[in-house]
């Protein structure tokens, strides 16, 4: 059985591969995608189990692309990244169930957030 996929969408590369190496390290599989675009292939490669989204992925707003993911892909538990739990970002966690990591976050709350999600 494969391990669970995890893709990681933020235009950040160094936190990417904070996300990367510590998630492989927890025995997970990781994609990356630093814009919509590339979040939109990786996606459309097969199945993900959780996503790790940027709020503010590049010139794309995060929330709007999980909203629009949330109702296109169900199955996929999603995780906001940001640099704020308050406002926006956190008012629309609450309101679709999504969970939240703050940054800068540690990495115990990393793992636990994604094998939160990953069980679902």
């Amino acid at each position: 059985m494969n391990s669970p996929l995890v893709v990681v969408a933020d235009d950040d590369a160094a936190m990417r591969m904070l996300c990367r190496v510590n998630l492989e390290l927890d025995g997970y599989r990781v994609a990356e995608a630093s814009s919509s675009a590339e979040l939109s292939d990786v996606m459309g490669d097969g199945p993900v189990d959780v996503l790790l989204l940027d709020v503010q992925l590049g010139e794309d707003d995060g929330i709007a692309i999980a909203r629009s993911l949330r109702s296109e892909r169900p199955e996929v538990g999603i995780a906001f990244l940001t640099g704020s739990v308050q406002g926006r970002a956190g008012d629309t966690a609450r309101e679709l169930s999504f969970e939240m990591i703050g940054k800068p976050f540690n990495l115990e709350e990393l793992s636990s957030t994604v094998a939160r999600l990953a069980r679902k």
